[in-house]
Order: structure tokens, then sequence, then C-alpha cells
């Protein structure tokens, strides 16, 4: 700010410890000020009402009333800070003494972990989370780190909502293979939760997901359409086409 400050111009602070801490400094500051013909504005609080800059005309100090009222109350600020400061020490200990604790929040614990991620793929928001378990917005986005999509945006105040879970139909043919198949957790959840939706012989999967986990399932089923020496089975490659096509429409095309 002094490198950037011209004689003749004013310095504005909302009020005079935006600057400042303490006695000694106050009046370090208006000398330089001074020094560097910078006059000073200050809008709230007590020192607002005073001009800081006076000088005696011959020596050029500052007047004794404006360096007494500016130690007198730089020296209650100064005792104000330090009540708070006891104050908010006083508060932590009577937290403590109830069982609270300060600090950064704790992480999803390791046993809710699933549960957390379950209900992220029900359609619970992040936010919602963090208050039924009382932990962070971050530590929730670090539990459901692997089901939010790549173009997630860090869900900030006003910033946009985590991407929407959607429900498609799996064909029975292909829900069957990847029951059979290891799975992340969060891809066995969707699964299990799934709604059986019976077509005449067969059955169909609503399955409800985000679309990323939509595409890891495409992904591993991808044996249907055979490879490596292992023919496919008509009736599977098309029920694999059909989930695929469905898969497919979650993700915008370009021109």
């Amino acid at each position: 700010m002094l490198n950037y400050a011209r004689p003749g111009d004013t310095v504005h602070l909302s009020e005079m410890f935006r600057l400042v801490r303490g006695t000694g400094h106050i009046l370090d500051v208006l000398d330089v000020l001074h020094r560097d013909q910078v006059a000073l504005r200050i809008h709230d609080g007590a020192f607002s009402a005073m001009d800081l800059t006076a000088r005696h005309p011959r020596t050029g100090e500052p007047l004794s009333t404006v360096k007494f009222m500016v130690q007198t109350l730089a020296a209650a600020g100064e005792l104000q800070r330090d009540l708070q400061r006891e104050l908010t020490y006083d508060g932590l200990r009577a937290a403590e003494a109830k069982g609270s604790k300060g600090g950064r929040r704790p992480a999803v614990a390791a046993a809710k972990t699933d549960a957390v991620r379950t209900a992220y793929l029900e359609g619970r928001s992040i936010a919602a989370l963090a208050r039924d378990h009382r932990v962070s917005r971050g530590a929730i986005r670090t539990a459901v780190a692997d089901l939010l999509p790549d173009h997630t945006v860090s869900e900030q105040e006003g910033g946009p909502a985590p991407e929407t879970p959607v429900t498609l139909d799996m064909p029975g043919k292909v829900a069957d293979f990847l029951r059979a198949t290891d799975l992340e957790p969060a891809e066995r959840a969707a699964l299990d939760l799934g709604a059986t939706v019976r077509r005449g012989q067969g059955y169909t999967l609503r399955v409800t997901a985000v679309a990323a986990v939509h595409r890891r399932l495409l992904h591993r089923s991808q044996p249907l359409d055979g490879g490596e020496g292992v023919p496919a089975v008509p009736a599977q490659r098309k029920a694999r086409r059909e989930y695929e096509n469905r898969v497919g429409a979650l993700t915008p095309t370009g021109p």
C-alpha cells in the first residue's frame, strides 16, 4: 500500500485495528503516513471522530491531545481483544468439560462408509449426509469420491450440486452376470438396491446410480460380447447392447 500511495492520497479504513495491532504500532503508522504526506480516514469505531493526522504547526509532532487519545483508545482496544481471547479459551474449556472437542471435524468412520455410499447412490445430497453423520462435507466427498462424475465441481456455498443419480433398466442377463462378478462396493450396492421388474419369462433390474457407476457396470459386462476365444451368446450380447444404448444416452455427444 505504501509503495502505491502518492503524496496527497488518503488511506480509508473501516476501523483502526484493520491496519494496526497495538499502541506503539499506531504511532509508527501515523509517523509513516505523515512522512509520505498521506492522509488517513477511519470510518467506524472510536477513531472515526478524530483527526489523527493533526500536527503541531511549529514542531510537526502529533498534537498532545491526539497522542493521548490514540494511546488511550488503543489500550482499550487491546484490552477488549485480550478479554475476547480469554472468553474464547474459557468457552473451549467449558465445551471440553462437557465432552465436546474442537478442531477439525472427524472423517466418516469406516463402519459407516458403506451406508454413506449407499445413501448417496439413493439420491441423498452431500450436505444432507454431512448433517446426518455430523462430519464435514469434505469428509463425505472423500467417502464417495469414486462415485462423483468427472465434471462434478466441489460443493461450496452457493456452488452447483453434485450429479443426480439416474435410473436405468438393466436387462436381467446383464444383472445376472454382474452379480457373479467382483465389483466395487458402490457398484455392488447399486445392484443390491435395484428393483426387479418381471417381463414374461425374464426380468429387468431397475438400477439407480450416478452416471459414473452405470458406465463402470457397463464396462464390467464387456465379456458378454465375447472375445479371447470365448464365443458370445447372442441373447447376452443383445442384452448388453440394450444396456449400452441406455448408458450411452447419459453422456452428451459433441456436435
